[in-house]
């Protein structure tokens, strides 16, 4: 087995430890943003971290009516010009925690009284000392350089925080019935080989998913892009259709993240134009008839979607690399760590 197999395997326990050990951390943070009332949340993230962020982004607005932005570090560092954020929300995620643009983003906001929060796999680093909040993936090492477990992992600890703070009890019920659903979603999708047989000679692909699933394409495409080589970009379907879908067409395959849900339907008008185009179209969600190969889900609350959804893609991904003789846990000398400011 793999090594990043391996790691996709243990993501169920990883999220049930992370919500059993991590829950009064949650609780903390939760009383403090019930309490301070911020009128806004700023999100600081790079890579996989980053499309945690977009999870977060969706869901702290849809769960607690929070507008979110996501940080601009390089205000912080190149230009020493730190917009106003003391009246914010300001969460950083980061496996390593170590970046010093992102620790820099935090540190600003702590120096301008926000609530601050780290969520990291490092209790220890950089990040975690300058955040008034720590909330441990607790992962144990992940040493394939493709983050999976770190990346569930991230997901469900904003899950746990947006539930949480929004202090609703049917959230917290559908959330601890996550670990049992990230373990019904592996043995449903397996070795993912047939998909790996249809995706073989893929080059390129254009892969798209929207509302709580935006960062699922985006992560979708990273998987994709970093194991196998492959060129993946990600949009929403209404930016594809802004300009975008001209590199959709004969040759050119689109990967839609499309579970049932309120994006669904526009999903569907959106593969009737791909199809038109003579693209190929593969799809990840409840329903065979949207793509071929499809890559199906197990049933879970629509906002808890995007911590399952990965994992067909993932395990394709992984499958994909081990097919063309890519090493997966260290493809194309890529680093585990990668240092920005």
């Amino acid at each position: 087995m793999s090594r990043a197999r391996t790691e996709i395997a243990e993501q169920p326990d990883v999220v049930a430890r992370l919500l059993e050990r991590e829950h009064d951390a949650v609780a903390r943070l939760a009383r403090e943003v019930r309490s301070r009332a911020p009128q806004f949340a700023v999100i600081a993230a790079r890579g996989s971290s980053d499309n945690a962020a977009r999870y977060a982004q969706h869901l702290l607005g849809r769960l607690l009516g929070l507008p979110v932005v996501l940080a601009t570090p390089s205000l912080h560092t190149l230009y020493d010009a730190p917009p106003r954020i003391g009246g914010a929300l300001v969460l950083a995620i980061s496996q390593s925690g170590a970046s010093p643009d992102i620790v820099r983003v935090l540190a600003d906001a702590a120096a301008q009284g926000a609530i601050t929060a780290a969520m990291t796999n490092d209790p220890a680093s950089p990040l975690a000392k300058a955040a008034g909040h720590v909330l441990d993936l607790g992962t144990g090492p992940e040493r394939s350089v493709a983050a999976t477990k770190t990346y569930t992992a991230s997901l469900a600890a904003v899950a746990a925080f947006a539930a949480a703070a929004a202090g609703d009890a049917v959230y917290a019920e559908q959330l601890a019935a996550l670990p049992a659903a990230l373990t019904a979603q592996l043995a449903l999708t397996g070795d993912a080989a047939g998909a790996v047989d249809a995706i073989a000679n893929w080059q390129q692909v254009t892969v798209v998913g929207r509302g709580a699933h935006y960062g699922t394409a985006f992560e979708a495409a990273l998987k994709l892009r970093e194991l196998t080589g492959m060129v993946a970009e990600a949009f929403s379907p209404a930016d594809l259709l802004h300009g975008p879908i001209a590199t959709v067409g004969p040759g050119r395959p689109l990967l839609a993240i499309a579970p049932a849900g309120p994006t669904v339907a526009g999903m569907r008008e959106l593969l009737d134009v791909v199809r038109e185009r003579g693209a190929p179209v593969a799809a990840i969600g409840h329903d065979p008839a949207l793509g071929d190969p499809f890559l199906g889900l197990v049933e879970v609350p629509e906002w808890l979607a995007p911590v399952v959804a990965i994992v067909p893609a993932q395990l394709a991904a992984v499958g994909l690399a081990v097919r063309r003789g890519i090493d997966d846990a260290a493809p194309f000398g890529l680093n585990k760590i990668t240092m920005t400011r």
